[in-house]
C-alpha cells in the first residue's frame, strides 16, 4: 500500500473514508491482543515460577517491572520513529523483537536470564503498543474513533482473561518456560495481519529521536522502581535507596529541563499544556496504577491461600475482564448521553468502591466474595479507561500522533511500573511484618518472609501447620492493605475527575451528515484528526 503522509490540506479536499479501515483495525486489535494476552499470563506464572526458580517478592516484582520499565522509557522515541520511518514498519519490528525476547525467555535458566528477557519483551512492546493507537486518527474521523479506541481496548481486554486460561492449562502440563513461547504463534498472526491489513503511515518531519532523553528516561524510571523495590528489604532511610530517589529526581527533572528547552522535543510538554489531554491522561494512568497492583497481589492470593492451581486461576480472574469487556462495549453509548467527565468520573468511583470491598476479604470469605468484588472492578475499569483514552487522543494534532500517543503510553506504563513496585513494596512489607515465625531456624524464617509461596514451602518442609496459617492470614491482611490503598487511589482520582476534566460528549454515533463515496485509496491524515 502506498504511504500516507499528514499534509494540510482544507476539509473540502478531504478524501473519501476507506471501508478497509475495519479490516485495518482488525489488524491492530490482533496486535494489541498479544500484549494484553502477555500482561495477564506473566502474573499467573510467577507464583509457579517463584516455587521452581527461588524468587523472592522483590525478584518476582523486577520479573514484571524490568518489561514495564524498559516499556515506558522507550515508548516516546518508539512513537517518533513510528513517525519519522512508518508506522507499520517499526510495529512489525516491534513484534519480531518481542517475539525474540519470548524466545529467551521460554530458554531462560535462572531468574537474571527471565529479567533479562523481559526487558527484550519490553523493548517490543515499546513499538507496537503507541504505534498501534496513533494510527487511528488517520484511519478514522473523529464519530468513528470512540468506537475504534473502544474496540481495540476490548481486545486487548480478551487478551487478559486468555493470557491466565492458557497460561495456566500449559503451567498444569508443560514447564513454566511454555508461557513465553505460547507468544510465537501469536505474534505470528500479529505480523502476518499488519503486512497484509495494516497501510503504511508517517510523518517525516517528526523530531528526530533524542538518545541522550532516551538515556534519561530510562535510568531515571529505573533507578525510581529500583528504590521502590529495594526500600522494604533495605529500609526506607538506608543510604542505597535514599541515593536511589534522589538519582531519580535529578536525572527525571533533568529531562525535563532538557526536553522544555528544545526546539521539537521528544518529550512534548505543550500537550501537556492541554487541559484534555493531561487531565485524560492522568485518569488513564492512575487506572493503570490500580490495575497493575491488584493483577499482582491477586494470582498468590488464589493459587496459595486459596490452593487453586494456575488453570483455576485464570479461570477465577474472568469476573474482571468480563465486567471490564462488558463496561469497554458500553463506554460510548453511556459517553455520549452524560459526557466523558461524567462517565470517567463514576468509572473510577466504582473502581475505588470495588477495591474498598475487595480490601474486607478474610482468609475464610472464599471465591464468591472475591468474584463479586472483581466484577465491580472490571466496571470500573471500562467505563473509567474506555473515554480517558479517547478524550486524550482526541486532544492530539494528527502530526503529533505518534509521539503523543507515545507520550500517553509512557504515562500509563509508568503509572502500572510503579503500581507494582508501591503496591508491591508495601505487600512485601506487610507480610513480613505480620508473618509469625517463631521456632524456626534464623535462614527458614528469612526465607519464609520473602514471599507467601516461600513460606508455604517451608511450612510443608517442616511440617507447621501454626506457620501456614499465619502466612495465610498474613497475605490477606497485606492484600487488604493494597486494595485499601488503590481505593482512597481512585476516590482520589475520581474527585479530581469531576472536578477538572472536560466535559465533552463522546462522538455521536453514525456519519456526518454528507460522507464521501468510498474508495479503494487509504485516507489521507489530517492535522485536525479528520479525514
Amino acid at each position: 500500500m502506498a504511504t500516507v503522509t499528514n499534509t494540510d490540506v482544507g476539509v473540502e479536499d478531504a478524501p473519501p473514508l476507506d471501508p478497509r479501515r475495519w479490516w485495518a483495525l482488525g489488524a491492530l486489535v490482533s496486535t494489541m491482543l498479544v500484549l494484553g494476552f502477555d500482561m495477564t499470563i506473566l502474573n499467573v506464572a510467577l507464583p509457579t515460577m517463584a516455587e521452581q526458580l527461588g524468587a523472592s517478592t522483590g525478584e518476582q516484582q523486577w520479573m514484571a517491572d524490568a518489561y514495564i520499565v524498559v516499556f515506558a522509557a522507550l515508548m516516546l522515541p518508539a512513537g517518533l520513529l513510528g513517525d519519522r520511518f512508518g508506522r507499520r514498519r517499526m510495529l512489525i519490528a516491534g513484534l519480531g523483537i518481542f517475539l525474540a525476547g519470548s524466545l529467551v525467555g521460554a530458554l531462560a535458566p535462572d531468574v537474571n536470564w527471565v529479567v533479562a528477557a523481559r526487558a527484550l519483551m519490553g523493548v517490543g512492546a515499546a513499538l507496537v503498543m503507541p504505534l498501534g493507537l496513533s494510527v487511528l486518527p488517520s484511519l478514522f474521523p473523529p464519530h468513528e474513533r470512540t468506537k475504534a479506541v473502544g474496540i481495540i481496548s476490548a481486545g486487548s481486554a480478551l487478551g487478559m482473561p486468555l493470557g491466565p486460561i492458557i497460561g495456566g492449562w500449559l503451567l498444569n502440563h508443560f514447564w513454566w518456560g511454555s508461557v513465553f513461547l505460547i507468544n510465537v504463534p501469536m505474534v505470528a498472526i500479529g505480523i502476518t495481519a499488519c503486512l497484509f491489513l495494516l497501510p503504511e503511515t508517517s510523518d517525516p518531519s517528526s523530531p528526530k529521536v533524542d538518545m541522550v532523553s532516551t538515556a534519561l528516561t530510562a535510568t531515571g524510571l529505573g533507578a525510581l522502581i529500583y528504590a521502590i523495590i529495594e526500600a522494604p528489604g533495605r529500609g526506607w532511610t538506608d543510604a542505597l535507596v535514599l541515593a536511589l530517589f534522589a538519582a531519580a529526581a535529578v536525572l527525571l527533572t533533568t529531562l525535563v529541563l532538557r526536553e522544555r528547552r528544545a526546539t521539537r522535543p521528544m518529550l512534548d510538554m505543550t500537550l501537556l499544556s492541554q487541559r484534555g489531554f493531561l487531565l485524560n491522561t492522568v485518569a488513564a494512568t492512575l487506572v493503570m496504577f490500580v490495575l497493575s497492583g491488584l493483577m499482582f497481589v491477586l494470582p498468590p492470593y488464589l493459587q496459595a491461600v486459596l490452593g487453586t492451581d494456575a488453570l483455576g486461576t485464570g479461570v477465577r480472574l474472568l469476573p474482571m475482564m468480563g465486567g471490564l469487556i462488558v463496561a469497554a462495549r458500553a463506554a460510548q453509548p453511556v459517553g455520549a448521553r452524560f459526557g466523558s467527565r461524567a462517565t470517567v468520573t463514576v468509572g473510577l468511583v466504582i473502581l475505588a468502591f470495588s477495591a474498598i470491598l475487595g480490601s474486607r476479604t478474610t482468609v475464610d470469605a472464599g471465591y464468591g466474595y472475591t468474584a463479586l468484588w472483581l466484577t465491580i472492578a472490571g466496571l470500573g475499569f471500562g467505563f473509567a479507561v474506555v473515554p480517558a483514552m479517547d478524550g486524550a487522543l482526541a486532544a492530539l494534532p494528527a502530526d503529533r500522533a505518534g509521539s503523543g500517543s507515545g507520550l500517553l503510553m509512557t504515562m500509563r506504563q509508568v503509572g502500572g511500573a510503579i503500581g507494582i513496585a508501591l503496591l508491591g513494596s508495601l505487600l512485601a512489607g506487610t507480610f513480613r511484618d505480620r508473618l509469625d515465625v517463631t521456632g524456626l531456624p534464623a535462614g527458614a524464617a528469612d526465607t519464609a518472609g520473602d514471599s507467601v509461596v516461600a513460606a508455604h514451602l517451608i511450612a510443608e518442609r517442616t511440617g507447621s501447620a501454626q506457620l501456614l496459617s499465619s502466612a495465610n492470614s498474613a497475605y490477606v491482611h497485606g492484600m487488604g492493605v493494597v486494595l485499601l490503598v488503590s481505593g482512597v487511589a481512585a476516590l482520589v482520582a475520581a474527585l479530581l475527575a469531576g472536578a477538572f476534566l472536560p466535559n465533552t460528549p463522546e462522538a455521536v454515533a453514525g456519519p456526518p451528515a454528507e460522507t464521501p463515496a468510498e474508495t479503494p485509496d487509504m485516507a489521507t491524515d489530517r492535522p485536525d484528526g479528520r479525514q
